[in-house]
């Protein structure tokens, strides 16, 4: 099966502190990079969201580039919505 491009941009949450976001980046990179090839991490840090959601102001943004199979973004997109402290993701399939 031919590996595609995707980035995912994640925003978390920062109500349960610095130490819960440092776990969060970590629990995804690591899923990302056991199912397929891992790039450019950029993490954008604290900024202010564009309107409230879940009543915080502020988020934790994070911008991952990956490849994988074409079945992966489903799981990933499926562990991301169980996962507490999240806000909010977009995954979208990059261009060749």
């Amino acid at each position: 099966m031919a590996l595609r491009n995707y980035e995912i941009v994640m925003v978390f949450s920062l109500a349960n502190g610095e130490d819960a976001v440092e776990a969060l980046k970590v629990k995804f990179t690591d899923l990302i990079s056991k199912n397929g090839t891992l790039g450019e991490v950029e993490t954008w840090g604290k900024r202010r969201l564009a309107y409230p959601i879940n009543y915080e102001n502020e988020g934790y943004y994070m911008v991952i580039n990956f490849s994988c199979e074409e079945d992966f973004p489903a799981e990933l997109d499926r562990v991301i919505n169980i996962t507490d402290g999240v806000l909010r993701s977009l995954i979208v399939a990059k261009g060749e």
